[in-house]
């Protein structure tokens, strides 16, 4: 059976692609929940669910989570035209680590030794994940990419 080989030029590309669109999903994602947890903060505790949607739908940083959350859906399209879902999916857990760091810098929330632990266990799990292909059959192109010479069988 032969296979397509794509170039170098081009997986170094496709890599790329994917790396920076996955640093764009792990920001934005960041963003939306500080942007959500200060428009929280802004509504009373006292007031019932409608006066709570109501003032939600106020604040502005609630807004800009929108928006952000809405930006990130088209990244995410990008990120899946480019790497399997089983690759992608696992390197966005590294948001877990971006919010818990911006967490403790703005909001003065402490992380406890058991839950620092379970951030260096995400890190690892990102890093060993990260050392695989983009694609399981890296070979393979996506679709709408140039097939070059196929691949003599062995």
């Amino acid at each position: 059976m032969t296979r397509p080989v794509i170039s170098k030029s081009s997986l170094l590309h496709r890599r790329r692609i994917v790396w920076f669109a996955l640093t764009m999903t792990i920001a934005m994602d960041t963003i939306v929940q500080l942007c959500w947890k200060f428009a929280v903060e802004q509504v009373p505790d006292t007031i019932d669910l409608w006066h709570t949607v109501a003032a939600i739908l106020h604040e502005p940083l609630f807004i800009v989570a929108l928006l952000v959350f809405f930006l990130q859906f088209f990244n995410w399209m990008i990120v899946l035209a480019h790497a399997d879902l089983s690759f992608a999916q696992p390197i966005t857990a590294l948001s877990y680590v971006t919010v818990s760091g911006a967490s403790m810098a703005m909001f003065h929330e402490h992380l406890s030794p058991l839950r620092m632990v379970g951030l260096l266990m995400i890190l690892v799990g990102v890093w060993i994940i990260s050392r695989t292909n983009l694609r399981t059959a890296g070979l393979f192109p996506a679709r709408g990419e140039e097939q070059s010479q196929p691949e003599v069988p062995r």
